[in-house]
């Protein structure tokens, strides 16, 4: 199935106004109610692309909007109706995620799940979640990108014109800076690092994952140290602010792993000086990475130090702080994630499928999530060093999850996609004596597809990245199976029921959203220059060259005469030639092309001058 982002996403577009926006009013919530990630989720849907991509662009300061984006929206409004109407939407956002006392609220509600031990509790919905902030912290990002694109818009005549929409986002941009705080706040007391002596059961199942080779566990003990003794440096002077107190990063007897956790670390320490409830409000969560919840912090927190944040100034003050701590404990739990999937010298631990976590658990998804951090680890050093090497674990997730293997009856793998894996939220049933909560994650085909787009981009070789861009084509079919196809929602995910496989009424935002994402990863992908290897170019370059000394020998041929057909020829051939020079070290293909072309025609020339005096 050939990926088309901009047609896709237009389709997404369309699909979530029919869902969302119905009698000129917006309905919140999907399949799993509303609360405050799945509202945040439908929200992203139309402001994430509107604000990444400028070609979404939906605020009227930016160039004139495009003739298909602008059909589709025409359900809306024009111009400023667009603008105002997302204006109320998510001041509408704002009011149900805000407490009486003012306080942002980032409360899991019904994504939090039965385990097997009873429902949870009233109380226990309320706890924050690692995923709220993440979220919040994206789209509070979106949304002050694109109400400073309406304000810049507003002024002069056009501000008069538009009073009240200019109020609106006067009173809404606090909310949002309050909320983009809190969120970065929360995400800091969320960041745990675990620090298990290596004869505890933690310690043991971490040597037994980074051992590929069968050494004696005091020499993996004494490599483990010394890999990441930097990492260790780097934590221990880096990492203060909402830490656990007693975290011993000096002793070598206590191995470790960093990351986030799914709520609020319960050793976190207050932050000093925090205006906000989150700042100071006690935690539950355990104090151990979970690697899902490291996923998403990490995606959010690179929002913040985009290039595209920094571009408009969005951050200001103690977020300026904030941003700095969250950029260091990202970098250092990619690093850790990064190091410990390669670690040795043999097998790596990421290829020794599927990976087990410190607490014993062990699942394709968790062997996934690894590969996720290596990937966005070599995009962000620019290394291919060791792509190959991880596109062939890309590669056996997608079978092993039967995305590209044929699926069976009753097979195990089926439950990745549908209900997903369930993580268990330990520390959770200390709250109100409720019992242990669950929170189901299956985005397992989202994630392989948008880490393969992601990692197409660092191909290069044509052989990597066609392997890259047919497993992400893979993956889309596979998402494409899975799209409702009949009722409000057709055209949104997810169709799949626990039994009959019929489709479910309203959409599944979780899945929708990061289908957007990776539509969005698709388009800035395919926007970059083709790949262009040096053997690529020189064989061009070899061409032109060739063809290019072959113009200069036909044009002591012809005469001076201006207008003659031999030398209009040459002159077009010479301007070919031209353009396959300039655009060579680019598009070394298209450029070999055009000097292929002015060989053939140099030929000709060459066989009818031949030809004329025999």
């Amino acid at each position: 199935m050939r990926i088309r982002p901009r047609q896709q996403l237009l389709e997404l577009w369309r699909a979530h106004l029919e869902t969302s926006y119905r009698d000129k009013a917006w309905v919140w919530g999907g399949r799993d109610g509303s609360n405050s990630i799945c509202d945040a989720e439908q929200l992203m849907c139309l402001l994430y692309p509107a604000t990444e991509l400028s070609n979404f662009a939906l605020d009227p300061e930016s160039i004139a909007m495009a003739d298909d984006v602008a059909s589709v929206m025409s359900v809306l409004g024009d111009d400023l109706w667009i603008g105002e109407f997302l204006v109320e939407v998510t001041g509408q956002f704002f009011d149900r995620y805000t407490g009486a006392d003012g306080e942002p609220i980032f409360a899991g509600g019904s994504y939090f799940r039965d385990v097997g031990q009873g429902a949870p509790t009233d109380e226990q919905r309320k706890l924050d979640v690692v995923d709220s902030y993440s979220m919040s912290l994206s789209l509070c990002i979106a949304v002050l990108r694109f109400v400073r694109g309406l304000q810049r818009y507003l002024s002069g005549e056009v501000r008069l014109q538009a009073g009240r929409l200019d109020e609106r986002i006067e009173e809404l941009t606090p909310r949002v800076q309050t909320r983009l705080t809190a969120a970065m706040t929360g995400l800091i007391r969320s960041f745990v690092i675990h620090t298990p002596h290596f004869s505890s059961a933690a310690g043991q199942e971490i040597l037994t994952l980074v051992n590929q080779t069968g050494s004696a566990f005091k020499d993996v003990i004494a490599d483990f140290s010394g890999t990441l003794e930097r990492i260790r440096v780097q934590a221990r002077n880096d990492i203060r602010s909402g830490q656990t107190p007693d975290t011993d990063l000096r002793d070598d007897n206590l191995l470790f792993e960093c990351g986030w956790s799914w709520g609020i670390d319960r050793n976190a320490v207050p932050r000093a000086g925090s205006a906000l409830q989150v700042g100071e409000r006690p935690g539950f969560a355990v104090t151990e990475p979970y690697l899902y919840f490291t996923l998403v912090a990490l995606d959010g927190v690179k929002d913040l130090y985009s290039q595209r944040t920094q571009e408009p100034d969005l951050l200001e003050g103690e977020q300026l702080q904030l941003a700095d701590s969250l950029r260091k404990r990202a970098e250092l739990t990619q690093r850790y994630w990064s190091t410990i999937s390669r670690f040795g010298t043999g097998r790596w631990p990421l290829e020794d499928l599927p990976w087990r976590t410190s607490d014993g658990k062990q699942s394709d998804y968790y062997s996934l999530a690894v590969t996720s951090f290596l990937i966005q680890d070599m995009l962000d050093r620019e290394s291919t060093t060791d792509l190959a090497r991880t596109v062939a674990v890309l590669t056996q997730l997608a079978q092993r999850a039967r995305i590209t293997n044929r699926e069976v009856p009753d097979d195990p793998a089926a439950t990745l996609h549908y209900p997903g894996i369930t993580l268990t939220l330990k520390g959770s049933q200390d709250v109100d004596d409720g019992p242990l909560m669950g929170y189901h994650v299956a985005d397992f085909t989202t994630l392989l597809l948008k880490r393969s787009l992601q990692a197409a981009r660092l191909a290069r070789d044509v052989e990597t990245r066609e392997q890259l861009l047919d497993l992400a084509a893979t993956a889309m079919e596979h998402m494409h199976d899975r799209a409702v196809t009949r009722g409000r929602s057709s055209g949104l995910w997810d169709n799949l029921a626990p039994a009959d496989n019929v489709a479910h009424p309203s959409p599944s935002w979780f899945l929708t959203e990061r289908m957007m994402e990776c539509l969005v990863v698709a388009h800035n992908t395919f926007s970059r220059p083709p790949l262009a290897t040096a053997a690529m170019v020189n064989s061009a370059t070899g061409r032109i060259s060739e063809a290019d000394h072959l113009l200069n020998q036909e044009f002591l041929e012809v005469g001076d005469a201006a207008y003659s057909p031999q030398r209009r020829e040459l002159e077009a051939i010479e301007r070919s030639l031209d353009r396959a020079r300039a655009i060579a070290p680019k598009r070394p293909h298209t450029a070999e092309s055009l000097a292929a072309d002015a060989l053939m025609r140099l030929n000709s020339l060459a066989y009818a001058r031949e030809d004329a005096n025999r």
